[in-house]
């Protein structure tokens, strides 16, 4: 069996683990470090994902990271490009050296008399484990699993004597010219799939149990592509990237404050792309804007395809699935070559890994979340979850760099542990993520709680998340430090107390 030892130690090399590593990299010179990804490749969600039309559904100029521009012009890049801006990343700053790649994490176990993490992974072509010590994990193993997506328990659906496929797994090379398909679902890999397939299939139909608001999105961003001619590729980044911070943030507030307002410009924005012939009763959602993610498509291209009679939705719920279709508890039979299950992801934490500290198995959802990146009473650990109703990346970049000057504090104070403490008390029954999504709901149990007040409230507010993360200060009083050559203030909430 392998080992290895490192300071820090990063699981995952998808968007959030290379940031991870190219921040360390930056700003933790002299810490060693090592990144452990199950994939062959370099991308996680964006190597793994295949189907047709595969894209982001966040802007690219916060998609993309703080420290390196997004340098094409589309807002809403295909996962090929997004790939290769990852793998670009890596190889400009020289992380690639530190991947092993092949291994999947099977437990993260923390020993307080050594004062590590020992990380045991399986490399699963041989079978043959190896063990990681290091004295700091940070997990960027994203938020889903990547071995299946969801499928609801549908009735019959062993009936169908066509071809069954769930996004998340598409089959390679498979076409689909001529063929009648139907996408179930409404989410963002739906809008996705329904107008990328209307190029082959004979149609396209997107059943949906329930309307989603679609907002269009401009494909290009024009301003920034004429700014280029006269400033630096960077400045022009950056200014694109705060524009469209603001802009999202103040369409998420407007959606708290004046849902209705809001839900009259959405709905009147589809009604005019779609046209007079489409029935908005497809288009309405009877929730209010932002209690579940919204769904972006570039230049309208959903309501192109449905306007043109490429594509149609349904809106019903099934009662079964027969040999040739679906038939719908109206009576309805949609008839179908192709069924696509775009039915969401199953959320899981950690890449499906145990979690231990000291031997005692660690139920995250008994957990409460400390400033939306680490577990209280776990040391020496945090992970990265975005933003869901902004890009992953603007919440993963200031994660990354919390984490940075958390380790350079830990070293320059002589602390070897680091654990977030609730000594108020202030966890609650709510899990951290901000939505009434299905997804969310089904995962509850999988997630860790917030609490009544900051730091245990996960924000999910760029703007007072920026300043708390990268100049906050790290003596707060919920950071217990401990070390045999701890040096400088003393710590904890008696630390805090006297002016820490």
């Amino acid at each position: 069996m392998k080992h290895h030892h490192l300071d820090v130690l990063i699981i995952g090399a998808g968007l959030s683990g290379i940031g991870a590593a190219c921040h360390l990299q930056k700003k933790c010179p002299n810490v060693r470090f090592g990144i452990i990804e199950r994939r062959e490749r370099i991308g996680g969600t964006w190597d793994l994902f295949r189907y047709p039309g595969i894209r982001s559904d966040s802007d690219m100029f916060t998609l993309g990271y703080n420290f390196r521009p997004w340098t094409q012009t589309k807002m809403l890049a295909d996962g090929p490009s997004i790939r290769s801006y990852i793998e670009d990343t890596a190889r400009d700053y020289d992380v690639k050296k530190h991947i092993h790649f092949g291994l999947k994490v099977l437990s993260e176990e923390w020993d307080s008399k050594k004062c590590h993490w020992t990380v045991t992974a399986v490399n699963e072509k041989t079978g043959k484990e190896e063990t990681f010590s290091a004295g700091f994990v940070f997990n960027c193993t994203g938020y889903y699993k990547y071995d299946a997506g969801y499928t609801p328990d549908i009735p019959g659906l062993k009936n169908f004597k066509g071809k069954l496929i769930h996004p998340q797994h598409w089959p390679e090379n498979y076409d689909y010219s001529g063929k009648r398909v139907v996408v179930i679902g409404s989410g963002a890999t739906a809008v996705t799939l329904v107008p990328a397939m209307t190029d082959k299939a004979d149609h396209v139909v997107m059943l949906q149990r329930s309307p989603t608001y679609v907002a269009s999105v401009p494909e290009e961003d024009l301003i920034s592509k004429n700014l280029r001619r006269f400033l630096p590729e960077m400045v022009v980044y950056r200014m694109a990237r705060a524009r469209n911070i603001m802009l999202q943030r103040a369409v998420y507030r407007l959606s708290l404050s004046k849902p209705k307002a809001i839900r009259r410009l959405l709905l009147a924005a589809a009604r005019k792309q779609l046209g007079p012939n489409v029935d908005m009763r497809h288009f309405q959602p009877t929730y209010n804007p932002w209690e579940e993610r919204m769904c972006a498509v570039p230049k309208g291209d959903l309501f192109k395809v449905i306007r043109e009679g490429k594509a149609s939705v349904v809106t019903d719920h099934i009662d079964t699935i027969t040999a040739t279709g679906i038939q719908l508890k109206s009576g309805d039979h949609l008839d179908a070559d192709v069924l696509i299950t775009a039915t969401g992801l199953d959320l899981q934490l950690f890449g499906g890994a145990a979690l231990r500290v000291d031997g005692r198995e660690i139920s995250v959802a008994d957990t409460v979340l400390y400033k939306g990146l680490m577990l209280e009473g776990v040391p020496n650990m945090a992970f990265v979850f975005g933003y869901t109703n902004a890009s992953w990346t603007l919440k993963a970049d200031i994660a990354c760099e919390f984490v940075c000057r958390l380790v350079n504090h830990m070293r320059a104070i002589g602390a070897t542990r680091v654990t977030p403490t609730d000594e108020e008390g202030c966890g609650t029954d709510m899990n951290f993520l901000n939505l009434r999504s299905g997804y969310v709901q089904r995962a509850s149990d999988r997630l860790p709680r917030q609490g009544s007040k900051v730091p245990w409230q996960n924000l999910d507010d760029y703007l007072r998340d920026l300043p708390a993360l990268r100049f906050g200060n790290l003596e707060d009083g919920y950071l217990h430090f401990e070390g045999k050559n701890l040096r400088g203030k003393k710590q904890g909430m008696l630390g805090a107390l006297l002016g820490a």
